[in-house]
C-alpha cells in the first residue's frame, strides 16, 4: 500500500510503501492528526518514517490491488 504524506512549506511529499490495510492507514493518520501524537509508518523493509502530525498538509493512500507476477504473452506478428 502506498502511502503519500505532504508535509507543509516542504515541495516533496514522503512516500512509504506499508503493509498497512487502506483503513487501517486511514485510521492511524487520522488518530494521529485528531490526538497531535507523531505518525509513525513502517515500510516494507521494516524502515520506520515518523512525521510530526503538526505539519502534515494532506494524506494520499493508494487503492489496494494485488500485483500480478509474470508475463504477458505478446500478440504474434506476422
Amino acid at each position: 500500500m502506498e502511502i503519500k504524506i505532504g508535509v507543509q512549506h516542504v515541495a516533496r511529499e514522503i512516500v512509504v510503501d506499508s503493509a498497512l490495510q487502506a483503513q487501517e492507514a486511514v485510521d492511524r493518520i487520522t488518530a494521529a492528526v485528531s490526538s497531535g501524537d507523531p505518525l509513525t509508518l513502517t515500510d516494507t523493509k521494516g524502515n520506520v518514517t515518523v512525521v510530526p502530525a503538526n505539519v502534515i498538509g494532506y494524506a494520499s493512500v493508494g487503492a489496494e490491488q494485488k500485483r500480478t507476477v509474470g508475463f504477458t504473452p505478446f500478440a504474434k506478428q506476422d
